[in-house]
């Protein structure tokens, strides 16, 4: 079945150079709008709550992460299919494949958020919800949850918007959130002076609006995936395809969440509630520092997917080399400011005198080697791209599962909390070797003009 002329086209013949300034600009902009969001919140919690707040909510992360991750995984994992779909013309089955992500984002995060909600006394505990900051976590922790399975829906949903060549509407379904969290927290912490429960609920009324913009989306003449309930019935072989491509993105994820554990429990055994609250702000600015990065990552994905799939192999080799260049350009620029004016990004965060003697040295140590992560993060993206799930897998787990958990599991016995902090750089160093060594062998082997 052949779909008419689409947005999704021009991934195919577009100069790189402008695509992935088109799909990055947009997906940065949605990421830092995020990630202010994230900074903003933080600032309004450790401000109007108090440091063991943002503790707190550091220790609920990995939960509701995990769990909001699964629909992030099947997004992305289905956009990798629908992208390569829509490069050869093949939309029926970029179809079933959406209407399938729907359905099994449904079934998915309801389970998880009924099982995380009878576990809750014993989730808090194991991921660093201790002493002073167990009360505020769990309120924080029963709230949120409510919310995940829309925000399941809604990160699968921006996926797919990004794989129809849309970075626009993607961008504005992150930004929406965004904004309506903190005016929010302006309302429920400030206003009502709700404490924890102002911060959760606003936190879970941006996942409402979120939904609904990438709903209306999807419902208008913007999308050209319009599915019907046909298309909603599970298929035994698109499930398998779209989770073994999406099991990159949820093992990353899971991945992300069980550092979250350790160094919550690390932190907490070595230097108490502070030293939580330094990772807590470390772990912030690693995602708002990173946001080009990161949306020059996501801009990269379906260019590379739709023109791998329409056979061009040529421009999938420029969209690799413009991605790495781009991208690392930025990653130094901001590698300059984290080095230039730590102290002052920290003070903006909190006046507790503890957290503000030790924080600095530890962001410096932290973002040491991201000036090359831009290889490693293209790279394992690359092999997700274009459908390759086990090579994806696997060097997507190199820099925070393979390296940095073995590393922060043994230096901190002989360093104490430096060998924390040092982890960070060493795992970003080791994992870029591997991933540039097995992403330049496979550009050669591979991608070879017919």
């Amino acid at each position: 079945m052949k779909h008419p002329k689409a947005k999704a086209d021009e991934l195919g013949t577009k100069p790189i150079s402008k695509l992935i300034i088109e799909q990055s600009v947009p997906a940065s902009i949605g990421i830092l709008v995020m990630s202010i969001n994230i900074l903003v919140d933080t600032i309004f919690v450790g401000n109007w709550i108090g440091p063991n707040a943002i503790a707190a909510i550091n220790v609920v992360l990995p939960v509701s992460f995990f769990i909001a991750a699964l629909g992030m995984a099947i997004g992305i994992g289905g956009a990798s299919i629908i992208s390569r779909a829509l490069g050869s013309s093949n939309s029926e089955k970029a179809l079933k494949t959406f209407g399938n992500q729907i359905s099994i984002t449904l079934v998915v995060t309801l389970s998880m958020i009924t099982l995380g909600l009878i576990f809750i006394d014993q989730l808090i505990p194991a991921f660093g919800g201790k002493g002073e900051i167990y009360q505020p976590a769990k309120i924080y922790y029963r709230i949120v949850l409510y919310g995940v399975p829309i925000l399941g829906l809604a990160m699968m949903g921006n996926a797919v918007i990004r794989a129809e060549g849309k970075p626009k509407f993607a961008m504005i379904a992150m930004i929406v959130p965004s904004v309506g969290n903190l005016a929010l927290d302006v309302i429920l912490i400030k206003g009502f002076d709700m404490g924890m429960h102002g911060a959760a609920w606003a936190s879970t009324g941006s996942y409402v609006l979120c939904l609904i913009w990438v709903t209306y989306f999807f419902l208008s003449k913007h999308s050209q995936l319009k599915i019907n309930f046909a298309h909603l019935k599970l298929h035994l072989k698109t499930l398998r395809e779209i989770g073994s491509l999406g099991m990159v993105t949820l093992s990353r994820q899971a991945v992300v969440s069980v550092i979250y554990l350790l160094l919550n429990n690390i932190l907490f055994e070595l230097e108490g509630e502070s030293a939580v609250t330094t990772y807590a702000i470390i772990s912030r600015m690693l995602v708002f520092a990173l946001f080009p990065v990161l949306g020059v990552t996501q801009g990269f994905l379906p260019i590379a997917g739709y023109n791998y799939g329409a056979e061009k192999y040529e421009r999938v080799r420029e969209t690799i080399n413009k991605a790495i260049l781009y991208a690392s350009i930025v990653a130094i620029f901001v590698f300059a400011l984290i080095m230039i004016f730590p102290q002052e990004i920290v003070s903006v965060f909190t006046q507790d005198q503890a957290v503000l003697e030790r924080t600095p040295s530890a962001m410096r140590w932290v973002f040491a080697a991201i000036p090359i992560i831009s290889l490693q993060l293209i790279g394992s993206a690359y092999f997700q791209a274009i459908g390759k799930a086990t090579p994806a897998l696997l060097l997507t787990l190199t820099r925070q599962g393979f390296f940095f958990i073995p590393l922060v599991l043994v230096l901190p016995k002989y360093f104490g909390v430096f060998g924390v902090w040092i982890s960070f750089p060493l795992a970003d160093v080791i994992s870029t070797i591997v991933t540039g060594y097995f992403l330049n062998r496979e550009v050669k082997n591979t991608l070879v003009d017919q």
